[in-house]
């Protein structure tokens, strides 16, 4: 059983369920596999859990807005 993990900062629930459908569809399509045979896990983390350049992804969105 193929397995695609998605690792981000929280997300709406029509963005999962889109990832969810286009993940698995992209990559049935590139391998072949049936799609009913992908498990996919969304894995979301706080924005202060997350950092780019030593800067929290919170203190980014408070001077850039929601990116």
């Amino acid at each position: 059983m193929p397995s695609i993990t998605f690792e981000s900062g929280r997300l709406s629930e029509e963005t999962k369920r889109e990832l969810i459908r286009k993940l698995t569809n992209i990559s049935a399509d590139i391998t072949g596999i049936p799609k009913e045979s992908f498990f996919v896990s969304i894995r979301e983390l706080p924005d202060d859990s997350i950092t780019i350049g030593g800067v929290t992804v919170k203190e980014i969105k408070a001077k850039w807005g929601n990116i």
